[in-house]
């Protein structure tokens, strides 16, 4: 129970704004929403707003949708004139297919864009009243004949960048070492008021991150350290705090896709690809370490789900705007039997993915 209630508590809040982002943007444009759904299957409760909208909660947890006015395929333009003879004028205005193709456009991306929005928001929240650490990387020890010292990295050296991004404080070193796709890892250092480039060859072992979860550490050798112990973490105004988010988010996002193409080339690490279970398995490590570390969580989980649902894949926000870009460019929408195939080559994809996660969850478990 101490791991599956923080997760349905983060998938909730996680699904919730994803699903508020459609709602939000068709509600907008006037069209008609039957169902706001968290979670599939046979309803738990729910109630009825003004406007005929079935807010629900139901059984499974893993997910949610929103169900619009009058619509079999929510997203199909093909078979719009069959569809408009069924209705009336005025309700012909609450069809989402009745909408120009911005319109809809926005409805669907409503959703990743909430996603962002909310990671945003935790981020701002976190740095404006807990404060953001800025205490500078300095090098304490390098171990002997580790790949720090044979690349040449020395005791008080100060670690600017890796891979070209920026070190803004000494909790960023292991995270940018551990997310970076590279062989070799480019490591910019100020030694003595001379900046010098360092390339470094991490070695890499299967070992333990604070939680206790199984990983593949890349290792350089070296020891941090704050200069004269002193730790520089400190509230940010709401400006900077909202630079520093917008930051965190693009650094998240890109890395993310980095990694998703290192995959893909297979040069990347596909066993740590996770699924619900692990999910739910960290969701509810983090939680005992307090709010602060488990909302930090949410904002990651919230990113990867906006993320992932641009891929262009159909089943996906992403793959119903493929279809409105091959809209735009042919002047017409493609015909049923096309997204038809499409949408089983998604589905095939979403499940190929699925039996992956699920297979290094078990694994991660000890089951496999």
């Amino acid at each position: 129970m101490s791991f599956i209630l923080p997760f349905i508590v983060l998938i909730i809040v996680v699904v919730f704004i994803h699903e508020y982002g459609h709602y939000y943007f068709a509600k907008k444009y006037g069209v008609g929403v039957t169902d706001f759904s968290i979670g599939f299957g046979k309803e738990l409760f729910g109630w009825n707003d003004k406007s005929g909208t079935r807010w629900k909660i139901c059984w499974i947890p893993l997910g949610g949708y929103v169900k619009f006015f009058g619509d079999r395929n929510v997203f199909s333009q093909a078979d719009q004139e069959e569809l408009l003879k069924k209705y009336n004028k005025e309700d012909q205005e609450k069809l989402f297919v009745t909408k120009p193709l911005y319109q809809r456009s926005l409805i669907v991306a409503g959703g990743p864009i909430a996603n962002f929005v909310l990671a945003i928001f935790i981020f701002l929240f976190i740095y404006m009243f807990a404060g953001k650490d800025f205490t500078p990387a300095i090098i304490d020890e390098v171990q002997k004949d580790s790949p720090a010292e044979i690349a040449g990295m020395k005791k008080n050296d100060i670690i600017l960048e890796i891979d070209n991004n920026k070190v803004e404080s000494i909790l960023d070193v292991s995270k940018l070492i551990l997310m970076s796709t590279s062989e070799i890892v480019d490591f910019k250092v100020s030694r003595y008021d001379q900046e010098l480039l360092l390339k470094v060859k991490p070695k890499i072992f299967a070992g333990d991150d604070n939680l206790g979860n199984k990983i593949k550490k890349r290792i350089i050798g070296i020891k941090l350290s704050p200069y004269n112990n002193e730790i520089n973490h400190k509230k940010l105004g709401p400006a900077r705090a909202l630079i520093e988010s917008f930051k965190e988010v693009y650094f998240v996002t890109t890395s993310s896709l980095k990694y998703m193409g290192s995959m893909i080339t297979g040069s990347g690490d596909s066993s740590q690809l996770g699924g619900p279970i692990r999910i739910a398995k960290i969701s509810g490590q983090v939680a005992e370490f307090g709010i602060l570390p488990f909302i930090s969580m949410m904002a990651y989980i919230s990113i990867s789900l906006g993320l992932i649902n641009l891929f262009p894949i159909p089943l996906l926000d992403g793959g119903h705007l493929m279809f409105y870009a091959f809209e735009k460019v042919l002047g017409k929408p493609l015909s049923q039997k096309t997204q038809e195939g499409f949408f089983r080559i998604g589905m095939f994809l979403l499940l190929t993915l699925m039996f992956f996660a699920t297979f290094n969850d078990l694994k991660d478990l000890g089951l496999f």
